[in-house]
């Protein structure tokens, strides 16, 4: 597994802060282009998801560690950002919600509960299930997988070295093969990082086919802060060619940017 090939640096406690700063910044360049590589991947389990989310389908992740965490966020901002119910995107994590914050031991070994996990939100064949694990390997991940496609969903995974046993069960596998880390085995950094921009290319291109954006602006947004409400307001000024007064009175009585541009336009 190349996730823990020895790596490209050692003596890391003689470096200075600059030469620490820098030889993580070299890596870190590496991930876009192994990104890259792995688009066609990432088309099909777009196309997978956007058929199932569509057609009134859900979409699941499940991982432990840092790639379960990585799955909670992704999940998290999808309501805020595109305005789905948070029941659409979950983010499920080995060992519980508790495990976002504190490690639990073991709870990524046992290849029966993702399924058990899963079936507490009543998952059934028409969701979508991606499985995130850096090495390819956890049973947690690959019990889901292999469950969930038993069950007739569609499942993908993002994992981070070539031919793993999670992307053999997975119909819709990206593989996004990252190399050595800067520490030995800490895939919290370049494996995380491809990770991320994985899941944010899947769900952004996602509800951007279904709709939940307009040209380049996110008008189903919850407008749940003073930012986001002037966010909203400066839309409808770009879009509708009117003042910030006028803005502010548009969303206040529609509620939405998407709800005050049809009724404008």
């Amino acid at each position: 597994m190349t996730t823990e090939a020895p790596s490209e640096f050692n003596n890391l406690e003689t470096l200075s802060t600059a030469d620490l700063l820098a030889g993580m910044n070299q890596l870190d360049h590496t991930v876009p282009q192994t990104v890259a590589r792995a688009l066609p991947q990432i088309e099909r389990l777009v196309e997978a998801a956007v058929a199932r989310l569509g057609a009134g389908g859900r979409l699941f992740y499940i991982g432990a560690g840092t790639s379960g965490r990585l799955g909670v966020v992704d999940a998290s901002e999808c309501p805020p950002t595109f305005g789905v119910p948070a029941e659409m995107v979950v983010g499920i994590m080995a060992g519980g919600d508790g495990a976002i914050r504190v490690a639990v031991e073991g709870a990524e070994d046992d290849a029966e509960q993702a399924w058990r996990d899963l079936q507490t939100h009543n998952i059934g064949a028409g969701d979508v299930l991606v499985g995130i694990a850096a090495s390819g390997r956890t049973p947690y991940v690959i019990g889901g997988l292999n469950a969930a496609r038993a069950a007739g969903l569609a499942t993908g995974c993002v994992v981070c070295n070539a031919g793993s046993a999670v992307a053999a069960a997975a119909e819709f596998p990206v593989e996004v093969v990252t190399g050595p880390e800067f520490i030995t085995g800490s895939t919290r950094l370049k494996a995380g990082s491809a990770q991320k921009m994985v899941l944010n290319m899947l769900t952004t291109a996602t509800f951007i086919r279904l709709g939940y954006v307009r040209g380049n602006k996110m008008v189903d947004m919850k407008l749940s802060n003073i930012k986001l409400v002037e966010r909203g307001e400066r839309m409808l000024m770009d879009e509708l060619g009117i003042d910030e007064a006028e803005a502010a009175q548009l969303l206040q009585q529609y509620g939405s940017v998407r709800a005050a541009l049809v009724a404008r336009l």
